[in-house]
């Protein structure tokens, strides 16, 4: 009798956590360097890097390896939206801050600036001020984030 009554309230306070923990599944799933580059291609997507390279281990390179779908799928939608050209700068490799929402766990990608992709972020999409770094910040109604850099945008898809 006493363990029943000690395993429901434990089970019913996991059960509440799956519902306010973020999950993987919310962004997709994990792709890897080939499969990203195919999909981002097929949309009309560049990416560019300043090592000329895609390896995850190296800073100077642009990695897709372990990005999440979920971040491809809305780097196409926001291309196929906007109708802007869309050049991916940063991905998942190594030198980017830390964090659940990383670069490195896949949620995030840094593209850079053209007169139409900042007009579009910035008319299409609802300004909520300022990052706690400072650097200015929109929201789009899926909830996603675009942060003005200052030279490229950093884009954190959930």
């Amino acid at each position: 009798m006493h363990a029943r009554r000690v395993l429901v309230p434990a089970a019913l306070a996991l059960a509440s956590l799956a519902f306010l923990a973020p999950t993987a599944d919310a962004s997709g799933t994990k792709m890897s360097q080939s499969a990203a580059a195919s999909k981002l291609s097929a949309a009309g997507i560049t990416w560019s890097s300043s090592g000329h390279c895609t390896t995850r281990s190296n800073s100077t390179c642009t990695s897709f390896d372990q990005i999440n779908s979920g971040t491809v799928d809305a780097m196409v939608t926001l291309k196929r939206a906007s109708g802007c050209a869309i050049n991916i700068t940063g991905g998942t490799e190594v030198g980017h801050a830390s964090g659940t929402y990383s670069h490195y766990n896949g949620y995030k990608v840094d593209t850079s600036h053209n007169s139409c992709l900042d007009s579009y972020v910035k008319n299409s999409f609802t300004y909520i001020g300022l990052r706690g770094d400072g650097y200015p910040q929109w929201q789009a109604a899926s909830g996603n984030l675009y942060c003005d850099e200052g030279n490229h945008w950093d884009i954190t898809v959930y």
